[in-house]
């Protein structure tokens, strides 16, 4: 084996490679023999490291140096500098947005605020190994659990209370207790069983679960492989979005060598125990999430919803008992075999376990992934952990749980996380969304745009969901184009109501949270809208007016010069411009086009 003084670890999840990461790596590739380094430093592609907002990420081990927004172009200075000299490249080291020791440049957790309050464990791996190498997973202790219970006979019924035990619950929204599910799989007699895996994860600003499989996507192979023992299965569905390219090429990867070690396929370990895994390509349906309308797609039919009982334990996949579990959930069941049930029991909250990994978005200084023991508050969350709000601006809200999820005001800022508190306060854990909104979000324009997905990604089977996320869009958009009335307040909470009540599935049951949640904690931007026609975040267009201040006016016609509709008018050098509110398409030009901030909105 070849030893190295130093490995140098670049990220090459999504966002990192959007922003020109594989051409770093390449770099590296090409420069290091020119500094005679080839023989003594290690390039290493990993997955995501969670600072996406300073991405591309690129860290340096044995010191654990972390250099941010790094280029193409910085690394020939970091190569002949850092691993040539000894001497660290201090202007690639500091955060964007530093909070606390967060500038360090450490990646270690106890040096950077980012990382101090998380917790890795569905995320243990990624950022520290290359998950295209099957070797390097086996390296930390990467299918010890799974050949642990082959090669030891172990009793099935022992390793699901264990889980049980754990009180790890599904991570994929729903929050069901994962041994439970396990347990009813198990107990059902049939020759044939399915476990599944939804890597779907369609909600907006969620990218949890396609980290795990870019980064450590043995850990899903080797926990559904555990599944399968567990309830008699012998055959594995990963169904992922084909919006996921990286996602899917490094899962297909890692399925091919862990057959290759014997690790799938016939006689794993030498048990006599059979297991594969196949993917199937989702086509970006949201509702596809629903585990009854992913099974259906998995079979080639339309991905609808199909009524509860029979439950997929005992009538899933093609007919046959059938277990679902989101990535995120599989990624905790090996290190939980390993470290035992107490371990991970003395973790969270009293009814919520464990971690739970959050995509941390919107008007948050450090965007990126993030895993966190229940408990944690959101304040910590969004100022510890995401650095605060961007240009000092007041925390309005943040919502969780994707666009079936709700908002949670500033007042309820020292709510811990976990499933039972964001239910109480009318959110939900969701797959781990986390939209945090300033001063300037407008609660009633961000219900309709969450309503706006909804509606389009419907399956329209049950009328409930079909008809009535329609009308609440109807209504909202009567509200914010200014022709709204109270009775419309009225009618939207009514339809809001009988729709959590009457849809078939979870998908149109919570599509009313972000209505609903607003609505309760912040009805005054809603009568405002309605009563003074006024939207005090000027978002709403049908609600606001563009304005010329006279004091502030140049009269230098940049403005005019702009309008796409001829809408303003008066004299260069001699006469103040005035836009006519009546031929006025709202659409900011005169504003983005004014040197002197003389355009206001009104």
């Amino acid at each position: 084996m070849d030893l190295f003084r130093a490995h140098v670890l670049v990220c090459c999840g999504t966002g990192c490679t959007s922003s020109s990461s594989p051409r770093i790596m390449e770099q590296f590739d090409q420069l290091l023999p020119q500094f005679g380094l080839d023989k003594e430093i290690k390039v290493v592609k990993t997955g995501c490291f969670g600072l996406c907002a300073e991405g591309p990420v690129v860290v340096i081990y044995p010191e654990g140096v972390m250099y941010y927004r790094v280029s193409p172009d910085d690394v020939k200075e970091i190569i002949s500098e850092h691993l040539l000299k000894g001497r660290y490249v201090h202007r690639l080291m500091t955060m964007a947005v530093a909070s606390g020791s967060a500038a360090s440049g450490s990646f270690a957790a106890e040096d950077n605020s980012f990382f101090s309050k998380q917790l890795r464990i569905a995320l243990r791996n990624c950022g520290v190994i290359n998950p295209e190498k099957i070797e390097e997973y086996i390296a930390h202790d990467g299918y010890a659990a799974l050949g642990s219970i082959l090669t030891e006979k172990r009793d099935p019924f022992e390793i699901i209370q264990a889980i049980k035990a754990s009180g790890l619950r599904g991570r994929g929204g729903g929050g069901f207790p994962t041994g439970n599910k396990w347990e009813f799989a198990a107990k059902v007699q049939n020759d044939t069983k399915y476990v599944c895996c939804n890597a779907d994860e369609g909600d907006p600003g969620a990218f949890m679960d396609r980290s795990i499989l870019e980064g450590d996507p043995h850990s899903v192979i080797e926990a559904m492989t555990i599944a399968g023992y567990c309830i008699g299965a012998h055959q594995g569905y990963v169904y992922v979005r084909a919006e996921y390219p990286i996602a899917v090429e490094r899962l297909q990867i890692a399925i091919n060598q862990a057959r290759e070690y014997g690790l799938l396929g016939e006689n794993i370990f030498d048990s006599g125990f059979d297991f594969d895994l196949d993917i199937r390509l989702g086509a970006g349906a949201f509702v596809c999430g629903e585990e009854t309308a992913l099974m259906r797609s998995i079979e080639g039919k339309r991905g609808n919803p199909t009524p509860r009982p029979p439950f997929p334990a005992v009538k899933g996949l093609f007919g046959k008992p059938t277990i679902l579990n989101n990535v995120e959930t599989y990624a905790n069941i090996p290190v939980i075999l390993r470290k035992g049930a107490d371990w991970f029991a003395s973790i969270g909250t009293e009814k919520s376990k464990g971690t739970k990994v959050f995509a941390l978005g919107g008007k948050v200084n450090n965007v990126g992934l993030v895993e966190i023991p229940m408990g944690t508050t959101v304040r910590e969350i969004v100022f510890d952990i995401g650095g605060g709000i961007p240009k000092n601006k007041a925390f309005k809200a943040v919502q969780t749980g994707g666009p079936s999820g709700g908002c949670i005001p500033a007042s309820l800022l020292d709510t811990p996380i976990d499933y039972d508190n964001l239910i109480a306060v009318g959110s939900m854990m969701g797959s781990g969304g986390m939209i945090v909104m300033d001063e300037d979000t407008c609660m009633v324009d961000i219900a309709k745009f969450f309503l706006e997905f909804t509606v389009d990604e419907s399956c329209g089977k049950c009328s409930p969901c079909r008809i009535g996320t329609k009308r609440m869009y109807e209504i909202l958009s009567k509200i914010t184009d200014g022709t709204g009335t109270m009775d419309d307040i009225k009618a939207l909470e009514e339809v809001a109501l009988a729709l959590k009540n009457g849809s078939l599935c979870a998908l149109g049951q919570t599509a009313a949270n972000p209505i609903l949640s607003t609505l309760h904690h912040f009805r005054d931007e809603y009568i405002e809208h309605v009563v003074d026609k006024k939207c005090r975040c000027h978002v709403c267009k049908g609600l606001t007016q563009y304005y010329i201040e006279p004091d502030l006016c140049k009269k230098c016609s940049l403005c005019a010069k702009k309008c796409p509709v001829g809408c303003i008018s008066g004299v260069v050098g001699k006469e103040t411009y005035v836009i006519n509110p009546d031929a006025c398409i709202k659409c900011g030009a005169c504003m983005d086009a004014c040197k002197f901030k003389a355009v206001v909105k009104k």
